[in-house]
């Protein structure tokens, strides 16, 4: 603005110099005029233009704000969304033990049933009272484990019955007491291996492991639980909890195979519906093709 103030002097010196003497005086009052309104449109111009770039300026700051805003909103809903996927599989996980508790209700519910039904099937052939049981007579339901050796008679004769053992073993189990309910399942499996609820026990026992962060320990007991007991009740939850280990282990391929293997073997059941959320989880369908979905941290 300067330089434009300067050149209109000198174009307003250099005319007032060619004009005649005469008119001089008239003609430069009046250039001066012109030029004195030049100047105020040029000084109105440059007011104009430095709100503008002010007004400019403040929009872009308020654009500036809004969008860190909005990038904070974005992260703590992420946080949030995060939050609530920890909590979801933490209640996913808090259900399954649940329904695992209520599986094992109602197993020993049945296996209770059974031994009245034969007791009163034998009052009716004998025609006998039933005398009460004695713990020697937890030799029978023991029998042979499978693949292994016939306990020790006298052992047998001093251990606890089978329905005392497992309920001890169950209650410390979901108190937290892992070591004293680990050893209370051995006994149970030494005394009662052919029992109706020795899958369960050899279920809880690598479970414990498992719980523990003995996962190499866990896979080989959830095996044995498939592979001595198929027909158990506790069957598809060791094969899943069998692929979770596999996972923790960084063996992906073997866990996801095992989680469709569950899923094509119990497609209805509870554990089949844990198995295919963590398969999707871990960005892969069920039938093992893989999802196309940014790398997680998930095993």
């Amino acid at each position: 603005m300067r330089i434009r103030n300067q050149i209109l002097s000198f174009i307003l010196a250099l005319t007032v110099l060619t004009l005649p003497s005469s008119a001089a005086n008239k003609d430069m009052v009046q250039l001066q005029t012109q030029v004195q309104a030049l100047q105020d449109q040029v000084a109105r111009l440059q007011q104009s233009v430095d709100m503008n770039m002010g007004a400019m300026r403040n929009l872009i700051e308020q654009s500036a704000d809004s969008v860190n805003k909005m990038n904070a909103t974005v992260n703590d809903l992420q946080n949030r969304l995060q939050g609530m996927s920890s909590d979801n599989s933490g209640k996913i996980d808090q259900l399954s033990s649940q329904v695992q508790s209520l599986h094992d209700s109602v197993d020993e519910l049945k296996s209770r049933l059974a031994k009245v039904s034969k007791q009163l099937d034998q009052m009716q052939q004998g025609g006998q009272n039933l005398a009460p049981g004695q713990p020697g007579m937890a030799a029978v339901p023991g029998g042979v484990p499978p693949g292994g050796e016939a306990p020790d008679a006298n052992a047998t004769v001093n251990a606890p019955p089978p329905d005392q053992l497992y309920n001890n073993a169950l209650r410390d189990y979901n108190s937290g007491k892992y070591d004293l309910s680990s050893q209370e399942f051995g006994d149970y499996l030494k005394y009662y291996s052919n029992t109706d609820l020795a899958g369960n026990a050899q279920f809880y026992l690598a479970d414990i492991e498992y719980r523990q962060g003995n996962f190499a320990a866990a896979a080989k007991d959830y095996d044995k639980v498939l592979e001595q007991y198929p027909g158990g009740s506790k069957a598809a939850a060791a094969q899943l909890k069998k692929g979770y280990a596999l996972l923790e282990l960084g063996q992906r391929e073997a866990g996801v195979r095992e989680l469709n293997s569950l899923i094509a073997r119990y497609p209805r059941s509870i554990e089949a519906s844990q198995a295919r959320d963590r398969l999707r989880r871990l960005g892969v369908t069920s039938s093992g093709s893989t999802v196309h979905r940014p790398p997680s941290s998930e095993r």
